[in-house]
């Protein structure tokens, strides 16, 4: 079995949530929070994030309506996952993260989180949701 390392995104319009991890455990580890400007990220953080990581893909959350539909997000996130693309020649990959930041919640809760994601956003750990997501889609034999 190959090695293959990954970055995934919980891309937001004020802040963007970032996670590694790689195919051999299937997990996902929260990197960090980055800032962002009604959707825009700091590009260069970004690629030396990717520089740092050296990720063989990169994986975006979609934040879809929970009856499947796009939103505004939706369409804003995978204008973010095309320019990632763009920037960088890495194959992306876009996940329902319907729920996702609900999880996140619900985990950083478990470790003792005080309840203030503005002060200390779970968008990290929602980025790890989203890139486990992604693995356990991967081992799952197409029907």
């Amino acid at each position: 079995m190959t090695l293959i390392s990954a970055l995934a995104f919980d891309f937001g319009s004020k802040n963007i949530g970032v996670a590694h991890g790689q195919s051999l455990t299937q997990s996902g580890e929260p990197i960090g929070v980055l800032s962002a400007r009604d959707g825009i990220p700091d590009w260069k953080q970004i690629l030396e994030l990717i520089a740092e990581w050296q990720p063989k893909l990169l994986i975006v959350g979609l934040p879809f309506n929970m009856d499947g539909s796009d939103s505004e997000l939706t369409r804003r996130a995978r204008k973010f996952g095309n320019r990632l693309h763009a920037r960088t020649k890495l194959a992306v990959h876009f996940v329902d993260e319907r729920l996702s930041s609900r999880e996140a919640k619900y985990q950083a809760r478990q470790i003792g989180h005080n309840g203030d994601y503005r002060r200390s956003p779970v968008d990290a750990l929602a980025a790890c949701v989203i890139l486990q997501s992604f693995w356990s889609q991967r081992a799952t034999p197409a029907h």
